[in-house]
């Protein structure tokens, strides 16, 4: 502290002060009133003051940051974002109470002084003359404008924060030469507008409209006069007066506004008085910030949005700059979510599986030949409590989904189909398809070197029933395995590797499908959204588009409104038509007599295919129709539940398969989405049925000679002629060798936990 000659004197310090504070003030006012370009002050003292000709000479006013509107594809908002909760608005949209409240209380001479109150300023260096230091600053309202100029541009940086706001005399020269340029260039009106829009009313609501809906939960523009001078009597300190945690104080300081208002002439005493004896009429809103608020069960969908945005190039060269628009704000994102898809997927997952159910859900819809997503949901809610998430188990990992997405299981062998369908097999191929085999080896790959099975790892079917031969259409019905380990076997790994990449099918990680056999199973890890993009490409006559969240963005900037360019959905061509239809016509029968039937749609016709995993720790089920495809994932998310014995949604299952539990899922979700849309049809092919013998014929024969199963009994011969896969005398078949690497263990010889959840009407 210093200290005070003897009689009362001021000590060298603070005549040094007062002496400084007056040589600024000068130079400031003679800058700004008669000398625009004055002379350099010489102004330092130990750096805090720079030079009044050093100082730029423009300061740009920044662009305020806002809450972001993030809307369906019909304009329904379904949740707003901020850094900071501000709408900006006009001053004609502001309440002409609020605009004299906040005037009186913070700069009554607003409309008679310049950028400087000299008498305001004069009495402020009186006093920090007198206390040694800067402890009043009699601020203009200009003034203030530019302080909160530098808080905005600071943004959340504390150290920048601290620096447009610390007390020291440099800042304030810097405030004094920026508030003369704004009060030449905006004018009174604008730059009050602009006050009002910028400063910080306390419980995150900046600006005017923000704060009158947080505490009234109107509109600025219809504030009365008490509310107003609430709000206004709130800006001098936030916390202090702060109506929701302390309502005396806030009321202390509302009259006191008030009182000031009269004061100066811009109410009456007598309705100063009137309006003091009213309570403080809060009629307070909570804010409602982020996805988590989202509507219709769509905050996973509104992170996707969020990712999407600050992932993409076409948003900002780089991360930093993508992250500077989102908080920045101000941006209006029209999005592909359609609401009556949404709600279909919400109210089928609802209906299906309970939050608190030890597995989850997660469905995702999305319209073929455009990459629209029009429905995304899961059943375990977005949040932090207990069944809840920040998962979305619908994407992959950089999107916000699990680390490694969920094994697809048979969902995954209408890829190998259209694979091998491009390599010009017929639909009519044949393949032995016993019941258990060994994985074939060789199998090439793209690299040239082959696949080896080197651990003798087997392959087998849901059932011991399902012996073949079998063709494609009713290998696909009954999702036979050994079918599709000869096809992968017979066409090689690089046909299905090169097709899932033109399809986008990547593991939930990213990386691409590796080329092992044990693809064909469905062994790696993939994302509903993944899924049902792939799927939509069948519908969509064989050409693949890139999914798409975002319609359309508009940002505001001052009264202005301008678009940003927003990702586009990339189509090309996967695989041919006729490949397409093909697909179409066998995943039809899967829906109409196979492993499907549970999901297939009654109102339309529909293709699809069912899928479950080893020991039952996933279910899919993965369909479309010409217009709409989905895709239903249910399982552990931690893969840490066997779906036997259980109860999910209430309803028991000894054994779950993707028919009984995602396929209903799948079908209440679409048939909602789709309920009052054109009937669509595919385009069929004719797929003959394959000739075979009678399985009693020239295979028994064999079998009586002393063949087993294979040769003799049921099945009869595996070929067409029967019994020539065997020995000359109906003796076991050979059974090629193929493997499972990456630890992916098929299940034993009851079929209950084999790989893929294959067979009859278990899928």
């Amino acid at each position: 502290m210093p200290k005070k000659r003897s009689g009362g004197g001021l000590s060298p310090m603070q005549q040094a002060a007062k002496f400084l504070g007056v040589s600024v003030l000068a130079g400031a006012v003679m800058a700004g009133i008669a000398m625009p370009a004055a002379g350099a002050l010489g102004l330092a003292a130990k750096g805090s003051v720079q030079g009044f000709d050093d100082i730029p000479d423009s300061l740009k006013s920044p662009q305020l940051s806002q809450r972001t509107s993030i809307l369906d594809s019909k304009g329904n908002q379904i949740a707003s974002v901020y850094s900071r909760d501000r709408t900006v608005v006009e001053l004609k949209d502001i309440s002409p109470y609020m605009q004299k409240a906040i005037v009186a209380i913070e700069d009554s001479r607003f409309y008679q002084h310049g950028a400087i109150d000299l008498k305001g300023v004069l009495r402020a260096l009186n006093k920090n003359a007198q206390s040694g230091g800067v402890s009043q600053g009699a601020s203009t309202l200009t003034q203030q404008l530019v302080k909160n100029y530098f808080v905005e541009e600071a943004g959340d940086d504390p150290t920048k924060v601290a620096q447009a706001t610390q007390q020291t005399l440099g800042r304030k020269v810097k405030e004094l030469k920026y508030a003369i340029q704004i009060e030449e260039k905006l004018g009174k009106k604008k730059i009050l507008e602009n006050y009002l829009n910028i400063t910080f009313f306390g419980e995150q609501a900046y600006g005017v409209e923000a704060a009158s809906e947080r505490y009234f939960s109107k509109h600025a523009k219809d504030l009365n006069l008490q509310q107003s001078a609430l709000l206004a009597g709130i800006v001098q300190s936030p916390t202090r007066y702060d109506p929701i945690n302390d309502e005396a104080e806030a009321k202390k300081r509302r009259n006191t506004v008030l009182a000031r208002m009269a004061e100066v002439g811009d109410i009456s005493k007598a309705d100063a008085l009137k309006a003091e004896q009213t309570d403080l009429g809060l009629k307070v809103s909570q804010p409602k910030n982020g996805c988590i608020t989202a509507v219709k069960g769509a905050s996973f969908f509104c992170k996707y949005v969020e990712n999407v945005f600050l992932s993409d190039p076409v948003f900002g060269k780089t991360k930093e700059a993508r992250a500077k628009i989102w908080n920045q704000g101000g941006l209006t994102i029209r999005t592909t979510l359609d609401p009556q898809a949404q709600d279909s997927v919400q109210a089928s997952l609802k209906d299906h599986i309970y939050k608190s159910d030890s597995v989850a859900a997660a469905a995702t819809l999305v319209e073929p030949g455009t990459g629209k997503i029009l429905g995304m949901g899961q059943s375990r809610p977005y949040g932090y409590g207990k069944n809840e998430t920040e998962y979305n188990y619908s994407v992959n990992a950089d999107m916000g989904g699990s680390n490694f997405g969920f094994p697809t299981g048979s969902t995954f062998k209408p890829f190998v189909a259209a694979a091998a369908l491009e390599q010009g097999l017929p639909a009519t191929q044949q393949y032995p398809a016993p019941y258990s085999m060994d994985y074939p080896s060789p199998v090439s790959t793209c690299s040239g070197k082959n696949w080896v099975n080197t651990d003798g790892a087997t392959v087998e079917n849901e059932s011991e029933s399902e012996k073949g031969p079998y063709a494609l259409k009713e290998a696909m019905a009954k999702s036979v395995n050994t079918y599709f380990v000869q096809m992968i076997s017979d066409i090689g790994l690089c046909p299905v590797v090169s097709m899932t990449n033109k399809l986008g099918v990547v593991q939930g990680n990213g990386d691409k499908i590796p080329e092992v056999p044990a693809i064909a199973l469905g062994s790696k890890g993939l994302s509903p959204l993944t899924m049902a993009t792939a799927y939509a490409a069948f519908a969509n006559e064989g050409t693949y588009c890139t999914p798409i969240a975002i319609e359309s963005i508009t940002q505001k900037v001052g009264n202005e409104q301008k678009s940003l360019a927003v990702p586009k959905s990339t189509c090309t061509r996967a695989m041919s038509k006729k490949t397409a239809d093909t697909i179409n016509t066998v995943l039809r029968g899967v829906v109409d007599s196979g492993t499907g039937q549970e999901a297939g749609l009654t109102d339309r016709e529909s293709a699809g295919k069912t899928g479950t995993t080893d020991s039952r720790k996933n279910a899919w089920f993965v369909g479309y129709t010409p217009n709409l495809a989905g895709a239903v994932w249910v399982g552990s998310p931690k893969q840490n539940v066997e779906m036997t014995d259980i109860r999910i949604g209430g309803v028991y299952h000894a054994e779950v398969y993707g028919a009984d539990t995602p396929g209903p899922i799948w079908k209440d979700a679409m048939s909602g989405a789709l309920e009052g849309k054109q009937v669509e049809n595919f385009q069929l092919v004719n797929i003959p049925d394959p000739v075979k013998k009678d399985k009693g014929n020239d295979g028994g024969k064999n079998g009586d000679n002393g063949g087993n199963n294979n040769g003799g009994n049921d099945n009869g011969g595996l070929t067409t002629d029967g019994g020539t896969t065997g020995t000359t005398d109906g003796g076991t078949t050979p059974t090629p060798t193929f493997s499972l690497p990456d630890g992916f263990i098929q299940g034993t010889g009851n079929g209950g936990n084999n790989g893929n959840g294959n067979g009859g009407n278990r899928g």
